[in-house]
């Protein structure tokens, strides 16, 4: 075994006991949400509480404890550059607008990257009590079940994950979602789009389609697709890249080729 190697399973091993830690945590808080103070940023439907603070600092601070030369990208509380070439990308909270209303569908989402390419992908989503986990080279599991994506799904006979947000018009989202409808597919959208690329990962959905998407939110899912068997469009990674915004487009092989006409990438 390389150090390399050791490095990444040493790191695998983390991200999986943080996930299953932080899950607990964030699921504490969903159980007393009628008494949390929830605030706006970017407008009323982006939203943040004390939950995805804490959540986040409990992460960040098991990561400087065992791998303090490791950079640190948060979603609440921004980036820590680091020395060794790993850097760790969060979102505690991905689907916070359904966590305090009440609904499933959220997920604490973990990536590691090396040499700026999504290496390790962990997700858990607390309230199905699932465990999405990858890492290079080492297969894409949930619950300790391989993953293995079936290239006979396509969008016509699957369903498709489609987000959408305040960065991107009305109009475009309608446009993406009547083309998908036109070439026979449907879509689905529970607010976590991190959440659906795990469902892209374990064949729930073909694909995923965002026209503008942050790391935090994808890169977890983008090592589990991979994984898996799947594609993804590549998110730019390297300097200002990684805090900003992209779109993001995963597909299971069935589907890459409708996905990537859909997103205007073909």
């Amino acid at each position: 075994m390389t150090t390399q190697d050791s490095g990444l399973d040493s790191r695998f091993v983390l991200a999986k006991a943080l996930a299953q830690e932080a899950g607990a945590m964030a699921f504490h808080y969903f159980n007393q949400r009628d008494s949390l103070v929830i605030e706006t940023k970017r407008d009323l439907q982006d939203v943040v509480s004390i939950a995805d603070r804490n959540v986040e600092t409990l992460i960040r601070q098991r990561v400087e404890t065992m791998f303090p030369d490791d950079g640190f990208l948060g979603e609440e509380f921004g980036h820590t550059q680091g020395t060794s070439g790993y850097t760790w990308v969060v979102d505690p909270i991905d689907g916070t607008a359904p966590f305090v209303n009440g609904m499933p569908n959220w997920c604490v989402s973990i990536a590691v990257l090396h040499d700026n390419q999504p290496v390790i992908g962990v997700i858990g989503a607390p309230c199905h009590n699932e465990l999405y986990a990858a890492a290079r080279g080492r297969g894409a599991k949930l619950n300790g079940n391989t993953l293995t994506l079936d290239p006979s799904r396509t969008i016509q006979n699957s369903m498709t994950g489609i987000g959408a947000n305040s960065y991107v018009t009305p109009e475009r989202v309608g446009d993406i979602i009547s083309q998908l409808l036109h070439a026979g597919g449907n879509f689905v959208r529970n607010g976590s789009g991190a959440l659906m690329l795990a469902y892209v990962a374990s064949g729930r959905l073909v694909g995923y389609y965002e026209p503008y998407m942050h790391a935090w939110d994808c890169l977890a899912g983008y090592c589990l697709i991979s994984e898996a068997g799947g594609w993804y469009h590549p998110f730019p990674t390297q300097g200002e890249g990684l805090t900003k915004g992209a779109p993001v487009v995963a597909a299971g092989p069935g589907a890459r080729a409708d996905l990537e006409k859909l997103a205007g990438l073909a």
